[in-house]
This record gives C-alpha cells, sequence and structure tokens, in this order.
C-alpha cells in the first residue's frame, strides 16, 4: 500500500521519553522544510523578527554565504548579522561551530575580517565546539529564535548548500562564495514553535555550557511570530526530541536516536520511506532484515546520494552500504529493499544529505542523524518525530505526512504530486510506481551495487572509520567484521523477541 487511510486505526504512542527520546513537548505549529532556498529564506525572516536572542548550533558555518541568491542584491550572512546587531543592540547572537577545521575555516576569504568585526560587536559571540572524544563532530544543525521558534534537521547555514526543489542542470545561483560551482544538493529541515521549540532552547543552552562553561538563561517573555507565509504542515502536535552524543568527561553517552529507528523500523507495516546521507549501521540492518522477515507485504525505499561527498567517505561509505544490502538480501528474496538515488534532468547525480524517515505514513521523523555508526553512537545529533496519534487531529496529521512523503517523490522522479498519485494507485506500490515514472530527464536510478575491493573492501570489512563508539578509533584492528556485528545485531533481536 503506498497511502494510509486516514480512518486507519491509530498505532499506540512510539515516543517514550528516557527510553527513545529525550522530552516530548507540544507544537502550535510545525513545518518541513524541502532544501535550503527556502529553508535560508526562512531562517533570515526569523532572525529579523528576533527580539532577545538568537542561537545557533551547526556542524559548520560560512560568513560568506548569500541568504538569497534569487535575489540580486547581496545578503551575506556575515554583514546580515551585523545589521541585526545594530538594529537591536540589545539582541544576543551567540553562534557554536564545531571546531574540525577552525584554522582552515577562518582563512575562508573574508571569514576571518568578518568574525574579527563581530568579536568587536558587543551582542555577537561566536565559539568552537570541542568538548567531544578524539574523532567525535558536533554534527546538530539547530537555530532557536528566542526559546519560542526552532529550525532543527539537516541543514547547515554554510557554502554548498543553497538549491531549489527543481535541482536544475548547472543553476548559475549554485556557486560557492569562491565562485566555484558545486553539485545540486538535496536537504530538509523542520520549523516548530511553542513547548517543542523551547525544548530545544533548553538543548542548545545545554550544549553551549558544555562548549564554552558559559550559562545563558532561559527566555520566557519574548517570542516571534510563525513566519507569516510558512503554511503549518501540523498543528497541536506533539514532538519528540531524540539525540546523540558519545560519553565525555561529565556527560553521560546517549543513544536515544539509535533506539527510535530500531523502534519505529520494529513498528512498520506497510513501507517505509527514509532519506539519508548514509546507510553503514550492522544495528539498522538487522532490524531492516528482521522486519521484511516479519512483513511479507513491507516495501523500503531509501533515497540516497550515488556516492559519498569525497574520497575518505566514499572509502568508508559506499563499499559498506552495498555489503549491508547484499546482507538485507537474504531476507528479501522479491527485492523489497531499494536504494535509489536522484540525478538532474542532465544526468547529473544530486547529492542528497536530507535525512528524513516516514512510516506508513504515520509517523515523519527529521533531524540532523544519518544512518551510520558515528550518528548512533558518536556525534552529537538531534531528530525530531511527528506521530499522527500525538496530534490533536490525526487525520490531517496523517494527510500532511502522506503529502509530503509524495512531494519529495514527485522530486525526485521529476513529476508533479497528481501524477506521483496516479501511478502508485494503478501500481498498488511505492517501488511499483517508481518504476512506471522513471525515464529520462530528472529521474531516480537504482544504486549500483559494485563490490567494494582491496582497500576499500577492508575498511568495509573493519568499519575503521565509521566507529561504532569513540574507544574503536584506539583500538580499530580489534573490531569485528562488518559481517560479524550485522549477524550478531539480528541474533540479538531475535533473542529478545523470543523472550
Amino acid at each position: 500500500m503506498t497511502q494510509s487511510p486516514n480512518d486507519a486505526q491509530s498505532p499506540p504512542v512510539l515516543a517514550e521519553a528516557d527510553r527513545n527520546c529525550w522530552k516530548i513537548g507540544r507544537a502550535d505549529r510545525a513545518a518541513i522544510i524541502i532544501d535550503a532556498c527556502d529553508y535560508f529564506r526562512i531562517v533570515r525572516r526569523a532572525m529579523l523578527e528576533a527580539e532577545r536572542r538568537i542561537l545557533i548550533i551547526g556542524w559548520d558555518f560560512d560568513t560568506r554565504i548569500d541568504l538569497d541568491p534569487t535575489n540580486d542584491a547581496v545578503d551575506d550572512l556575515g554583514h546580515f548579522m551585523l545589521d541585526l546587531a545594530k538594529r537591536n543592540p540589545s539582541l544576543e547572537i551567540r553562534i557554536l561551530k564545531w571546531d574540525f577545521g577552525a584554522l582552515k575555516s577562518l582563512f575562508r576569504g573574508t571569514h576571518l575580517w568578518m568574525l574579527f568585526r563581530w568579536w568587536m560587536t558587543k551582542s555577537i559571540r561566536f565559539k568552537f565546539d570541542g568538548k567531544h572524544p578524539p574523532g567525535c563532530s558536533h554534527h546538530q544543525k539547530i537555530v532557536v529564535i528566542d526559546d519560542r521558534l526552532a529550525i532543527c534537521g539537516g541543514i547547515d547555514l554554510t557554502h554548498d548548500r543553497w538549491d531549489t526543489r527543481d535541482h536544475e542542470e548547472g543553476d548559475p545561483r549554485r556557486i560557492e562564495p569562491s565562485g566555484k560551482e558545486y553539485c545540486p544538493w538535496h536537504d530538509a529541515t523542520a520549523m516548530i514553535d511553542g513547548e517543542a521549540a523551547r525544548l530545544l532552547g533548553e538543548l542548545c543552552r545545554d550544549r553551549w555550557l558544555v562548549a564554552t562553561g558559559e550559562t545563558m538563561e532561559p527566555i520566557h517573555d519574548a517570542g516571534p511570530r510563525w513566519i507569516d507565509d510558512v503554511d503549518p504542515d501540523f498543528r497541536n502536535i506533539d514532538v519528540a526530541v531524540a539525540r546523540t552524543r558519545a560519553e565525555y568527561e561529565e556527560c553521560a553517552e546517549i543513544r536515544e536516536i539509535e533506539q527510535l529507528y530500531c523502534d519505529m523500523i520494529a513498528r512498520a507495516e506497510n513501507f517505509i520511506y527514509s532519506e539519508n546521507q548514509y546507510f553503514t549501521s550492522p544495528k539498522i540492518a538487522a532490524a531492516i532484515s528482521e522486519r521484511l522477515a516479519e512483513r511479507p507485504e513491507l516495501e523500503i525505499v531509501m533515497i540516497q546520494p550515488k556516492t559519498a561527498d569525497g574520497w575518505i567517505e566514499q572509502m568508508a561509505m559506499d563499499g559498506t552500504r552495498v555489503r549491508l544490502t547484499q546482507m538485507i538480501g537474504k531476507n528479501d528474496p522479491t527485492n523489497r529493499f531499494r536504494i535509489y538515488y536522484p540525478v538532474t534532468d542532465g544526468g547529473t547525480p544530486i547529492y542528497v544529505h536530507a535525512k528524513v524517515m516516514i512510516v506508513d505514513d504515520a509517523m515523519l521523523r527529521i533531524g540532523s542523524s544519518n544512518l551510520n555508526n558515528r550518528s548512533l553512537g558518536l556525534d552529537s545529533e538531534c531528530d525530531l518525530l511527528f506521530e499522527v496519534v500525538q496530534a490533536e487531529d490525526p487525520g490531517k496529521t496523517r494527510t500532511a505526512i502522506r503529502q509530503i512523503r509524495e512531494g519529495l517523490l514527485a522530486e525526485h522522479l521529476g513529476c508533479s504530486a497528481s501524477e506521483w498519485c496516479d501511478a502508485a494507485q494503478a501500481a498498488g506500490s511505492i517501488n511499483g510506481a517508481i518504476e512506471a515514472l522513471q525515464g529520462s530527464g530528472k529521474t531516480v536510478e537504482l544504486l549500483p551495487m559494485e563490490e567494494p575491493e582491496g582497500f576499500e573492501e577492508f575498511i568495509a570489512d573493519k568499519q575503521l572509520l565509521d566507529p561504532e563508539c569513540a574507544d574503536e578509533f584506539f583500538e580499530p584492528f580489534q573490531k569485528t567484521s562488518l559481517v560479524s556485528s550485522f549477524v550478531a545485531n539480528l541474533r540479538g533481536r531475535a533473542k529478545r523477541f523470543r523472550r
């Protein structure tokens, strides 16, 4: 089935605080924002309406980026922040960036000069986050405005991110501050308000304290309006916030995101639709394999990049993805689990950086985490979960999730949402509809299963660059093999099920 009827019986609530999520808070409104063209425009509007504080927590941050390449006027992020501080001297602007590559990033064109100007501006504080074990990264991408409006997902305020949903071949606006062109880029994030936004404010203040030793008080008496030209996808819905964090000094390990992925997969009845940058976790692969064996009608569709971004990432991720897919195939004789990659109308692969999972149109998850070991137990991550059963109006919420999924599939296949719906109804399955709509021009292609060889095979087998915990960085050759890890996870899940 490709659609879940609005009157379907609702499953029990999946999110459980202190087990597969941190906390749950109500959002009066929530919207899913697809691709950075809209995100940059919306976050700019949100920051313009800030009264007391702008708090940005990110993997990367580049002061040189143009927030609106569709406008001829120069609107780079660095000058925009200076203008905000000038307009409202009491406004606190706090920005936290992962410290890896800090020295290199300082010499990005005018970036260093702009940071000096920020340093001279009392209301702007820019800090690097190095409070994590060696080899870990700070990977959350969150913006919080006055503790009342928050955006959380996969998009950083940095270069190489801006693109439209058309992902046009050779779009001249898709250009780095240095003048270099970059590849088409697909991404996603979510905007929320209400108590859910205040939870993200608390999370970010806690991270600022860990990284800098400085305390920020919550804001209770200010807050921007919802951005008027953004139509909410959901209203009056509880939002679960899930995290990953490695153990470090006084900070305990957190693996809520891993548990939430496993729980969502185990709950799937009809389909799982996923967009993700990586797929290298034996634990997730084992959960998928088990659920495919349990549910003969289950379809799983992943939209991923054709190859990882960068030589090191390709060595670490691409071969492992192939090996795990082959292992899943042993429980999938009818080929219900498929990975596709999108291409432009000129045939150029579109890089998929989004982290989205939709299960049976009953739950939608969006955030910063990838389906790799790092995101499940090593890097700092933050995901949001929206459930139909947690909404004031479950019927409208289910319809909204379905429309988001249909819109994403239509975007990748270069068709309209109505054309997708017609194809899905005729085929009776997601993969069948994809096959019917595939063709020349903007489309998706099945991921080629090219066997890793030589050094790439060794890296994939030992997961050398994608450890499950920080200690494995220092004991890489004592790790179990990828196959052994997959089998152990599969047996462990079966043992727990028998209990």
